[in-house]
């Protein structure tokens, strides 16, 4: 090495430690001979502000010192990993996936203000997120998937050329801004799975394209804007007080139980209207008055009676003496040679206990009661349930759902069976039926927890699910175009369905036999629960599908009219995972060989990018179930088995590239 070269190299190594030295009013240099005073040149004068900047940021984001960054030229910083420059100045900087430990100095990467690009995604930084407003010429900016904490960086609302903003996956808090519409550039939007709560902003931006706010804790309406109405539901998922036409929720209070669709309040009471009539205006000081007067009156007019009956059923039951044909709670009550039982009907929007008699009949002891199934504790009773408000959730192939909310606040699902569309018409073999479907406990699985039948009426009651069903996150709203979910949702959602159907194989030998992307309801958790299970036994095959319902039975059902089967349960699996994938319900797929199938689904899914293998197993898993023989079809515990290696696989290459080996 040449002498000038060397003595070079060491004054710029010399001057590159002045730079990280703490700032002083003069610099010593000590030797053996003599020691000489030297006051610090300015920075800029040293170093480029660039690589001062980047040395700042890894001294605070890198504590486990993953950049091996060294300088030995002016200008090598441009080599360094994750940075890319443009005539000496940085305008991208991108480190994803390696390793990063530590905080997102103030200070630092913010004074690049030629920076184009910073994606620091998928690494373990901590912090609030400091003040970007120095990035003047921000386009790009992913600080997703890491541990970001504080409240939304207002500085980024001064970023007008910023076009895509991805801050998903991180612990801020706060409300989102309303501000954000003035990012009228703004294409890529993400701000999902933080803890955000507040409102959504009307944004309304021509250019946006994508948008994410789910999993998160925002409430109210979504503001119905043109942006905002071309997203599906999976953009605002996991957002339980989210309502609004975007997303199909009515935001209003529920109705009285099986309230019609009209939604005509009730009547007023007649003393109310008469007053009315009268044009009488009451003050509140007599307003109170006369409510209190009006509940004595109403107290006594309710007493008398009760006490005049019981003196009555008194009398009856000293008469009967100890007679069991008196038990009215559980068994039919006998009066002269007729059998008078509970009956649910719908009268006047509400489902009420009617007496019917029936001449001759004789019921066993648990009709006309709620049946609760397992050993499940009765916390509520018929009449509780009966006087539920309700609010209709949708209308399946053997009878119609309702949302009930009790007097407790006790929330459950209510299916009420329609009988003409159910085969078993016999009290015993329906009790017999749902005592089997009625001990089926999984984590995957909408637990049964009572019914009732009294004559033609028949009630199952489930847990309520609160976050709706797969199909309406799949598909959106009529309004939207739906777009595919991630991939990491899929294969989520595909493993918790197979865990609930796997289950039901092997637990009992019943099958689902209704499997479609409607009965595949998000618990509270966001995990994906079976509904309708088992109940195909009870549908009348004759009944007409709706085309949808009809894509998920397996050829085998089509032809013969044959009752449904594990292996055509593992069909209709197929189906939903291409549904899952696709976005498309099965009336749009169309008649492929499992060679075909990864092409269409990457045709479906443009927008995903590097996801070709993951996609190629998940793919190759449908086409497998959806086989046209059911011999070939594997079972359900082997497809489930494939998920799960399909999921370690991923979670090793995950580890892998965060290892940031070969970045360039």
């Amino acid at each position: 090495m040449h002498k000038p070269t060397f003595i070079l190299k060491r004054f710029l190594s010399f001057l590159f430690l002045i730079t990280l030295s703490p700032p002083a009013t003069t610099t010593t240099t000590t030797t053996t001979a003599y020691s000489v005073q030297v006051p610090p040149p300015p920075v800029n004068l040293l170093l480029p502000s660039d690589a001062v900047a980047l040395l700042t940021f890894r001294s605070k984001a890198d504590l486990d010192n993953k950049l091996l960054y060294t300088l030995n030229e002016r200008f090598d910083y441009c080599q360094w990993l994750g940075v890319e420059c443009v005539q000496g100045r940085v305008v991208r900087f991108v480190l994803e996936g390696c390793g990063l430990r530590g905080v997102f100095e103030p200070n630092s990467l913010t004074r690049l203000d030629q920076l184009r690009v910073l994606s620091l995604q998928n690494n373990s930084l901590a912090g609030p997120i400091p003040d970007l407003a120095g990035l003047a010429n921000l386009k790009n900016l992913f600080l997703n998937h890491n541990s970001f904490s504080g409240t939304f960086p207002l500085s980024v609302l001064s970023l007008h050329r910023l076009r895509t903003l991805d801050l998903s996956h991180n612990n801020l808090t706060g409300s989102i801004p309303t501000e954000l519409t003035v990012l009228d550039r703004l294409n890529y939007l993400r701000l999902d799975w933080n803890r955000f709560n507040g409102t959504i902003p009307p944004l309304n931006q021509s250019a946006l394209e994508i948008f994410n706010v789910s999993s998160n804790n925002l409430t109210g309406p979504i503001p119905v804007t043109s942006t905002l109405s071309q997203f599906g539901i999976s953009s605002f998922a996991w957002n339980p007080n989210l309502c609004g036409e975007i997303i199909n929720k009515n935001c209003r209070s529920t109705s009285p139980f099986f309230e019609s669709s009209t939604g005509v309040a009730s009547p007023p009471s007649p003393l109310l209207q008469n007053a009315q009539s009268q044009g009488v205006v009451l003050s509140p000081k007599k307003h109170k008055r006369f409510g209190v007067i009006l509940g004595f009156v109403i107290g006594v007019l309710i007493l008398v009676p009760a006490v005049l009956t019981f003196f009555v059923l008194s009398k009856k039951r000293r008469e009967q003496g100890s007679s069991k044909s008196t038990m009215l709670s559980s068994e039919a009550v006998n009066i002269n040679g007729t059998d008078a039982t509970i009956a649910p009907q719908v009268v006047n929007n509400e489902l009420e206990v009617e007496e019917k008699k029936t001449p001759g009949a004789q019921l066993r002891e648990k009709s006309g009661n709620l049946v609760f199934c397992a050993g499940e504790a009765q916390i509520y009773t018929l009449e509780q349930l009966m006087r539920a408000s309700a609010e209709l959730l949708g209308r399946g192939t053997i009878g119609t759902t309702y949302k009930a909310v009790m007097d407790n606040r006790l929330i459950v699902s209510v299916k009420r069976l329609d009988a003409g569309k159910t085969a078993i018409t016999s009290g015993e073999m329906f009790e017999g039926h749902m005592e089997a479907v009625g001990v089926l406990r999984h984590p995957n699985l909408v637990p049964i927890r009572a019914y009732f039948q009294a004559k033609e009426e028949r009630l199952i009651i489930y847990d309520y699910q609160p976050n709706g069903s797969l199909f309406n996150l799949i598909h959106g709203s009529r309004s939207t175009r739906a777009k595919p979910l991630h991939w990491t949702s899929c294969l989520k959602i595909a493993e918790d369905v197979a865990q609930g159907l796997a289950y039901i194989h092997q637990a009992s030998r019943l099958v689902h036999g209704n499997l479609k992307s409607s009965n595949v309801l998000l618990g509270g958790d966001f995990e994906a629960c079976l509904t309708d299970y088992c109940l195909a036994a009870l549908a009348d095959s004759s009944t007409t599908d709706d085309p949808d319902s009809a894509g998920y039975k397996a050829p085998e059902i089509h032809k013969s009219g044959h009752r449904a089967t594990s292996k055509s349960d593992v069909y209709a699996f197929g189906i939903l995972l291409l549904e899952l994938l696709t976005c498309k319900p099965p009336s749009q797929h169309p008649f492929l060989v499992p060679t075909d199938m990864p092409e269409w689904v990457r045709a479906m899914r443009e927008d995903d990018v590097g996801e070709d293998n993951r996609l190629g197993m998940l793919v190759e898993v449908a086409g497998i179930c959806s086989l046209t023989s059911p011999e070939q079809r594997p079972a359900m515990g082997q497809v489930l088995k494939m998920i799960q290696e399909i999921k370690e696989s991923v979670m090793i290459d995950d580890e892998a590239r965060n290892s940031c080996t070969g970045y360039s």
